[in-house]
């Protein structure tokens, strides 16, 4: 047992990947409590995927016989996340759904980064900033905007009704 943490190199690793899980668990559940699509599990996974690839990236910078920049892997995540981002991205009936969703994936990827990039604790700290913000403006524009702005769907979606019924171009419309 006592060379296993004798040249316990992994244990910094394992701080990242444990911290990193946790991140991703926090802001998921926000997002399952919000009832959406990318939940508990999709944050966990990404944030996880994030700081394990830094993680490797670092590894290799240090094991390397030629110097490696590190941030080239951190630059594909950002990538191959947007991939993901955009298909939470829905358009329906003329309006877009899921942009936050994707900006959530988007930040909780830059978590993972940032934990695997060897601050931890400061990647506990966004998420805390990340889960700050999308429950308390989301409250926010919950129960002020819609007070403030009104919500301006409803007249335009009767407007749009009434107008695609008297175009006589338009299917259903009057001859």
């Amino acid at each position: 047992m006592e060379f296993i943490f004798k040249n316990a190199v992994w244990l910094p690793l394992l701080e990242r990947l444990l911290i990193s899980i946790l991140c991703g668990a926090v802001i998921g559940l926000e997002r399952e409590w919000a009832r959406k699509v990318a939940g508990l599990r999709t944050m966990i996974l990404i944030c996880m995927g994030s700081a394990l690839y830094m993680s490797v990236s670092e590894l290799a910078a240090l094991r390397g016989a030629t110097p490696f920049d590190i941030t080239r892997i951190a630059a594909q995540v950002v990538t191959g996340v947007g991939f993901i981002g955009a298909g939470t991205i829905i358009v329906a009936r003329g309006q877009i759904h899921g942009i936050t969703t994707a900006a959530t994936i988007w930040v909780v990827a830059a978590i993972g980064l940032i934990i695997g990039a060897g601050y931890p604790y400061f990647g506990l700290l966004v998420a805390g900033i990340v889960l700050g913000i999308l429950l308390l403006i989301g409250y926010l524009e919950k129960r002020f905007v819609k007070v403030w702005f009104g919500d301006s769907r409803e007249p335009e979606q009767e407007q749009e009704e009434d107008n695609s019924s008297s175009h006589p171009l338009l299917p259903g419309g009057k001859e």
